[in-house]
């Protein structure tokens, strides 16, 4: 009930405004750049106290309030102007404007709040040197019928230095340009229609005013709205033609020059006024002296009020009439083409010449009209003041004035005189809020005729002291004050909409923000709420008087330290005293929501004015007042009776035996699950510590209760503040300190239903899940308790005759189903099964009902129970501590809903993302589930124990085996491979991810899912990774580094390695299991019985049984190219790998692997064809290589490194590359890097013996040259060994160059074996035949010596 400023809408994209308006900022360091938008986002404390002491700053503040001059107040550099719809805004400077406009979002809260985002941007100027200097947003009304008070748009009027007035579209669209005045314009200022208020009031006419430093030109607003709304369509189907905009003709107007004035700054247009007769003779005694003549009727004027210097303030008066509109020649010119031009279809805009026509009429300066002199009639002289700005108020009646000496003046228009002034305002900015009075139902019903009561209030903001102040005027005190920052901007338009009139103002609710304060620190835009009641005097008004009692009561409830028995004394003073119903109301509502008010004290206020109320005239009392008080009272009284049943019951109840013996056998079922679910869930964990002794507090209790028709009723709020009250009303009875049976039948008279009791019972046993599970009397509380409960008038309807489902107890399986406290919620079904099944059995006992009746409601509680124990075994799975720790994951909570609303694959997908978490590899969980299948169905897992790793395999198997449908192993696989490559997705340098996944989709049984899966991760995860590192490789033309990687592919090299490793053995997955669709029959998606009902997403089986079938030669197409890949970056080759394709080749590459591409077939060119043979043997040169080297340092090579031989042989038959030459290429390479044994394993599939021979005779004679030419001992038996050797053959050892070896120092041994084996080749007649002999000769001889 106080002055408050709210936020209504907040400026986006302000540092991007500042940085086009200044460009200067740009240039700025980074250290700079870094200060200053800290200024911007932070609070400016530079000044701090400045407002109490705003002289005696110290010296050493220079440097820093320099700094802030520097970079805060540059919004005060520029011209801003606000909408009064508050639905655009315009920052310009210099010749510089940015529109920025209204937008809506939702905001953090959940909450639609206004944003102001930059539409438009750029330069206004058209003249040289030409800068803007006054701008004003002007929104139209719009015509139709169906509007309800909204603008249809919103011109934006700007004045230039050169004298130019021009008019702009929202989107920056130019509409209208004049020259009036060749002076600068100083302000442009709007008057538009205001409703009178009563009929005594001249209703005013719109007009736009624009003051120029000697003048003043005045444009009807009716004229205007027409013509620009004309230039608005003109323009639009200009856009939509293609066609030129053509120069619509001027506006009429009137120019006034004003006369005895030294310096105008700022002017306030008045409008119509019509003097008394009394002052009518004033006037005329004044002006004309004694024999002046008087009119008979006073003359209509329109008043001008200027501020500035010489006199400080003038009043102008013009009489209507006096002075005809102004047109200038251009119009005057083309009146006689009018009739014609409307005829005329390419005359364009009323027969107006075009634009390229008007080119040199254009150029030159249009003429400017002189001005009518008007002189001022009388002022306020004042030879040392200076006025700076004027703010008229909204009825025209006063106006604020600013002067260089820090006053603020009020003004009364009417009189002429200055009735208040304010000091110590040095560059003030001015505002008004005209606030209207509430009327109320008896007001309307005394005096519906009365029109309402206005007040209007003054809003100063002060920049210098960082402070907005409201007054009440005339002589009204300071109604409010807010310390607001010191570069704010007060932005006030004082006007509405244009092109309203009394005729289609009615029924509209013009909505237009009155006074706004921009905030550059934030952007914010806050609007000033005042209440009309602040306008009163306090001797005058009762409702003063009591929002004085109101503000008193406040304040005693504020103080921290006041005795119960003086707050209870007081507060009923004050409450009796207040005379306005809603503000007793309200003030009684401070009081009971007060934290630190005694439950007594509260009683008894509400009682003594309660009672104060009924010795009143019941006509005369507020019947809301009256049941609000009666509805709290009684909410007391119960909150006193259930705070004084919380004491440790000395008899409770016992529960009954034969109920609790069946449920202990439900117990004794889920014993060992229900045990490790506790034991998980005790853990040590970080909580906060809270006080379980104390009470809830008395504004809680009463903030959750209402009194709704006689009947007491809990509001709906969340789930925490139901389970607080829910723990005040039965947790003393669950954990045995309080009598149930009490407690009940206190709660039963209160009126609180039995439904809401039973929520707010399973409230807090579902909420409280781990200290029920540390009571162990818990249990039977709650049977108890829900046995009293349904025993209630009102729970269970007696109507209910067993043909449906009971509302009571399905409110229980509904609260059950949908909490994530899974062993709560199974003992909580548990025993209200148990319940329901007593009940059931009682009423069929005494109404003699078939069994077929009792056994739906009993059904209902086995599918819930055994949903529910399927969850807790479920639950208590997703329970594992991670082995990352804290870092890998949180827990999953699930529910029967959750699981139902999940899907087919809900359990599956929890399951798989366990499993991830864990870091199950594939091999141990295939182990996991064959265990599973070897054991019997029904076999309950052991008790938990032992070590860690057991009892996660345990409770997996346990899990498997209650949804053996949704957790078979094929889903199972399915979905762990699916997640793997998710969570590879999300991080490409963990390589395991991807192999796991694939790894998880070969152990796949089903061909069809294998190959739905496997075509839905190419497609989602690999295609687009696997692409980009294929153009990347075409690219460099080799292996690419690191950084590159990173660039293109987003891994890096060594994942990238890793990666088309696995993209080769997905597609080769994805032929296998193309291949083996034929052969099988598509499986079905099933889960188990209870779990029939599920509904959602789809699931990730049922996604790959409905992909369509691939192409297989395409798959295989791309299992090549990955396979060229995956040799490249693994031996660092160079290759092209498009380049190794023709273009039939590349052209399918990347595409859907089901469409039909059109392959490569035939002969490949032969050019091609030795390309890819080069590589091939590079592939196999690099393996030689990579295998030599493990062997030398010891290293074991895994099985993988020895497949690529093969895949080099399947690669050739693919590529047409002969792989017999292959072959022999590998023989030689492990020849020529001392591998003799694998190469003769090797050379037993070699089909060309001849060609092998031959080239292994050469690289028999590299060795033998090394050991004898090139050793670095030269031996005896070596020179001997080449003396026995005929010429010839010691010419032909010596051309040999050993260099090409790579291992040269082979035994002699090992050579001659290989002599050997070179014999077995060549046939006796082969030209080189006999060259093998003369070295096996020689080289045996050499061993056969000593």
């Amino acid at each position: 009930m106080s002055c408050c400023l709210l936020d209504f809408g907040r400026v986006q994209e302000l540092r991007q405004v500042r940085e086009f308006l200044f460009p200067k900022h740009n240039s700025a360091g980074p250290e700079e750049e870094k200060t200053q938008a800290e200024n911007e986002l932070t609070w400016d404390d530079s000044d701090w106290g400045s407002w109490e002491n705003p002289d005696g700053k110290e010296n050493g503040a220079q440097a820093e309030e320099e700094e802030q001059q520097q970079s805060a107040p540059w919004l005060q550099d520029c011209v801003l102007s606000l909408s009064p719809c508050s639905d655009l805004l315009v920052i310009a400077r210099e010749h510089k404007a940015a529109f920025l406009s209204a937008k809506w979002r939702t905001g953090e809260s959940g909450q639609e709040e206004m944003t102001l985002a930059v539409t438009w941007s750029g330069t206004l100027s058209a003249e040289e040197g030409e800068c803007i200097s006054s701008v004003i947003c002007i929104p139209l009304a719009s015509q139709k019928r169906s509007s309800t008070g909204r603008p249809d748009w919103t011109c934006i009027v700007v004045g230039f230095s050169s004298g130019y007035v021009r008019f702009y579209t929202e989107s920056g669209v130019l509409l209208l340009a004049q020259l009036l005045h060749e002076d600068p314009v100083l302000r442009l200022k709007c008057r538009t229609y205001e409703i009178p208020r009563h009929p005594g009031v001249t209703e005013q006419h719109e007009e736009l005013s624009i003051l120029y430093p000697a003048a003043l030109v005045t444009i009807d607003g009716f004229s205007l709205f027409q013509s620009l709304r004309a230039c608005r369509n003109q323009v639009a189907r200009a856009a939509a033609a293609g066609s030129d905009v053509i120069q619509p003709p001027p506006l009429a107007y009137k120019k006034w020059g004003l006369q005895d004035m030294d310096t105008i700054a700022d002017h306030s247009s008045i409008g119509i006024t019509t003097l008394s007769v009394f002052d009518q003779m004033k006037n005329a005694s004044i002006l004309g002296g004694f024999h002046a003549s008087v009119k008979g009727s006073p003359p209509a004027m329109s008043q001008y009020i200027t501020v500035g210097g010489g006199p400080y303030t003038g009043f102008f008066y013009a009489i209507e009439g006096s002075s005809q509109p102004l047109l200038s020649h251009v119009a005057l010119a083309v009146a006689s083409k009018l009739t014609s031009a409307l005829f005329s279809a390419h005359s364009g805009w009323l027969g107006w010449k075009s634009k390229n026509e008007e080119e040199s009429v254009q150029k030159q300066k249009p003429k400017v009209e002189p001005a009518t002199a008007l002189p001022v009639r009388f002022g306020l002289p004042d030879s040392r003041r200076h006025g700076e700005s004027i703010c008229l108020s909204p009825c025209n009646t006063m106006a604020g004035v600013t002067d260089d000496f820090g006053r603020v003046t009020l003004l009364d228009v009417a009189r002429g005189i200055a009735i208040r002034m304010w000091k110590g305002y040095r560059d003030a900015q001015l505002g008004w809020v005209q606030v209207s009075e509430a009327r109320g139902e008896r007001d309307l019903a005394t005096s519906p005729s009365m029109p309402r009561r206005h007040a209007q209030f003054l809003v100063i903001y002060a920049p210098r002291r960082g402070i907005l102040e409201v007054w009440g005027t005339q002589h009204g005190p300071r109604v409010g004050a807010f310390t607001v920052g010191k570069h704010c901007r007060l932005l006030y338009a004082g006007h509405r909409l244009m092109g309203v009139n009394s005729v289609t103002s009615q029924g509209w609710q013009i909505h237009t923000q009155q006074v706004c304060l921009f905030d550059p620190v934030n952007g914010a835009l806050r609007a000033v709420t005042i209440p009309f009641h602040l306008a009163l005097s306090d001797k005058k008004s009762e409702r003063a008087k009591d929002m004085h009692l109101l503000r008193r009561l406040t304040t005693l409830l504020r103080s921290r330290e006041v005795e119960p028995a003086l707050l209870e004394s007081e507060a009923q003073s004050v409450l009796l005293d207040i005379k306005h119903p809603a503000i007793k109301k309200q003030a009684l509502e401070s009081l009971l929501s007060n934290k630190t008010a005694p439950v007594s004290c509260l009683t008894s206020v509400t009682r003594a004015l309660l009672a104060s109320l009924k010795e009143q005239d019941p006509e005369a009392v507020d019947e809301s007042l009256l049941q609000f008080c009666s509805s709290q009272l009684k909410l007391l009284q119960l909150y006193t009776d259930v705070q004084l049943l919380h004491t440790p019951d000395t008899s409770p109840t016992e529960p009954e035996q034969p109920s609790f013996s069946s449920i202990e056998e439900d117990l004794a079922r889920v014993g060992p699950v229900l045990q490790r679910y506790t034991e998980m869930n005790t853990r040590p964990c970080v909580s906060f510590a809270q006080d379980s002794s104390e009470p809830l507090p008395v504004r809680t209790f009463l903030s959750q209760l209402e009194w709704v028709n006689g009947e007491l009723r809990v509001i709906k709020q969340p789930d925490t503040d139901w389970t607080q009250l829910g723990s005040f009303l039965f947790w003393g009875c669950l954990s045995g300190q309080s009598p149930l049976q009490r407690v009940c039948e206190t709660l039963q008279e209160s009126g609180i239903s039995p439904q809401q009791l039973l929520s707010l019972l399973l409230s807090v046993w579902l909420n409280k899940e781990k200290d029920i599970l540390k009571c162990p009397d818990a249990v039977s509380h709650l049977h108890t308790l829900l046995s009293t409960l349904s025993s209630m008038k009102g729970a269970v309807d007696e109507s209910w005759d067993g043909q449906c489902v009971s509302p009571w107890w399905q409110q229980v399986r509904t609260a059950c189903v949908q909490s994530e406290s899974s062993a709560a919620a199974l003992l909580a079904a548990l025993v209200a099964h148990r319940v329901a099944k007593n009940a059931i059995t009682r009423l069929a006992e005494s109404k003699f009902q078939e069994w077929e009746c009792v056994s739906l409601e009993l059904e209902q509680w086995m599918v819930c129970i055994k949903q529910l124990e399927d969850v807790l075994a479920l639950q208590t799975l997703l329970c594992l501590p991670s082995p990352q720790g804290p870092t890998g994951g949180s827990v999953t909570r699930c529910s029967v809903k959750t699981l139902l609303e999940s899907g087919r694959g809900g359990v599956a997908d929890c399951v798989s993302k366990l499993l991830f978490r864990q870091g199950v590899s594939p091999d141990l969980l295939r182990d996991i589930l064959q265990r599973r299948g070897e054991n019997e169905p029904t076999q309950q897992p052991a008790q938990p124990g032992g070590e860690e790793k057991l009892e996660g395999n345990e409770l997996l198997e346990c899990v498997c085996q209650r949804f053996p449908n949704s957790l078979s192993p094929d889903v199972l696989f399915a979905h762990c491979s699916w997640e793997n490559v998710v969570q590879w997705n999300k991080d490409p340098e963990v390589g395991q991810y991807l192999e796991w996944s694939v790894e998880f989709l070969k152990m796949i049984s089903s061909p069809h899912i294998q190959l739905g899966v496997s075509a839905m991760m190419w497609q989602t995860f690999i295609v687009k990774r696997f692409s980009a590192a294929a153009f990347l490789m075409e690219k460099v033309g080799k292996a690419p580094k690191d950084r590159l990687c990173r660039r293109d592919v987003g891994m890096g090299d060594a994942a990238v390695r890793s990666f088309l490793g696995s993209c080769v053995q997905l597609l080769q997955t994805l032929m296998e299991a193309d291949s083996a669709v034929e052969e099988v029959s598509a499986p079905d998606v099933c889960v188990e019985e209870v779990w029939g009902g599920a509904e959602g997403p789809v699931s990730i089986v049922e996604l790959a049984l409905d992909q369509r079938s691939v192409h297989y030669p395409l798959v295989q197409h791309h299992c090549v190219l990955a396979s060229l890949l995956h040799a490249t970056m693994t031996f660092c080759l160079r290759l092209k790998p498009l380049s190794l394709f023709d273009s039939k080749g590349k052209n399918a590459f990347f595409r859907d692997l089901s469409s039909i591409q059109l392959l490569p077939s035939g002969d490949t060119d032969p050019s091609l064809v030795a390309v890819r043979q080069e590589f091939l043997m590079n592939v196999l040169t690099g393996w030689v290589k990579v295998l030599a080297e493990s062997e030398e340092n010891g290293v074991k090579h895994s099985g993988a490194e020895d497949m690529w031989p093969s895949v080099c042989m399947e690669l050739s038959s693919l590529l047409q590359v002969n792989t017999d030459i292959l072959r022999r290429h590998l023989v030689c390479e492990l020849y020529n890097q001392g591998l003799d044994l694998r190469a003769e394993e090797v050379m037993m599939e070699v089909q060309d013996k001849d060609v092998l021979g031959s080239q292994l005779l050469v690289l028999t004679g590299q060795r033998l040259a090394f050991s004898l030419l090139h050793s670095q001992s030269q031996t005896k038996p070596n020179m001997e060994l080449l003396a026995r050797l005929p010429p010839t053959r010691c010419t032909w050892l010596k051309a040999m160059d050993p260099s090409e070896l790579r291992c040269p120092s082979v035994p002699l041994s090992q050579s001659s074996r290989l002599i050997n084996k070179v014999i077995e080749m060549l046939p006796e007649n082969h030209a080189q035949y006999s060259l093998a002999l003369h070295l096996l000769e020689a080289v045996d001889s050499f061993h056969e010596e000593p």
